[in-house]
Order: C-alpha cells, then structure tokens, then sequence
C-alpha cells in the first residue's frame, strides 16, 4: 500500500518547463539587484558614518566608491560580503519555504522528492553547480525533467498549482 501511494504521489507532480525555469530565474534577478543594492546603500552608510567620526581615511581615492572599487582589502571585503548576501538570500528562501520570490511569482517550488525542504548543504550544492542558471538549459534533455543542479543536489523542481 505504502509503495502504491509514493507512486500515486510522484505521478502528480508536473515538472516546470524550461520557460517557466526561466522566467522564475529572471524574476529572481530582478529581486537579487534590489537586495544588493539595499547590501551596497548599508556599507555606503557604514563608510559614511566611519569617515564622519574619522575613523576611515580614503584619501587618494575620489570617493567611497572608488575605495570600495580599487582599495585591495577593502574590495576583497566588500565582494565577500555581496556574495555572502546573494548566497544568503538564496539558501534562506530554498531551505525555509522552498521557494524564492521569483519561483512562488512562477508556481514554482524546490524540494525534497518527499515533499521535505531542502537542507543547508543541498542549497550549497545547487548554487555551486547551478552556473549562474545555466544548468536550467538541461532539463529539457533530461528524463526526470530536472536541470543540472537539481540533479547534482538531490532534489527537484515542482509546479505548486497543477492545472
């Protein structure tokens, strides 16, 4: 009986197409660009009250951008802390709700095959192998339906609104 269910369970998933992919993928850079820049206006801020209360120098540099641009350790730092909040942002969504703004946008929702969240490492390993979403590029070829990283991963893509 329990065998019978799974089977039910999995021939009721539908698989997104590569368009919705990415649909879902463009949507949700749209929303990584608002957060980096809200990321890049907190440090703009940081540096502004650092150098209000003399605490940062950046003379020989024509502003606080151009330190954060050509400053050896400080643009070391400041690529560190973007990809950190990139990163973040999508190990949050994909492990707390299993979706990202842009896939709940696309009915779109990442998971375990039992229905579970993802874990930490499965995020990792889906960002690490995604090629900034051209591992999507795949699904169409593959017989599970799942692109490169979901495959690498050990999870899978599912529409949440089945028509």
């Amino acid at each position: 009986m329990k065998k019978k269910q799974s089977k039910d369970v999995q021939q009721s998933k539908q698989y997104p197409s590569i368009f919705r992919r990415l649909g879902a993928w463009l949507y949700d850079c749209l929303v990584v660009a608002a957060v980096l820049m809200l990321a890049g206006g907190v440090v703009m801020a940081l540096i502004a009250t650092l150098l209000h209360f003399g605490i940062l120098d950046i003379t020989g540099y024509e502003d606080a951008s151009a330190y954060l641009g050509t400053h050896p350790v400080a643009s070391l730092i400041y690529s560190f802390y973007l990809a950190a909040v990139v990163i973040s942002f999508f190990a949050y969504f994909w492990c707390k709700g299993g979706q990202t703004l842009g896939m709940r946008a696309w009915k779109l929702r990442l998971q375990n095959t039992d229905g579970s969240n993802i874990r930490l490492t499965q995020a990792f390993i889906r960002m690490g192998t995604s090629a900034f979403g051209l591992g999507n590029l795949l699904s169409p070829f593959s017989t599970t339906k799942q692109s490169f990283q979901d495959l690498m991963a050990e999870c899978e893509m599912i529409v949440t609104e089945v028509r």
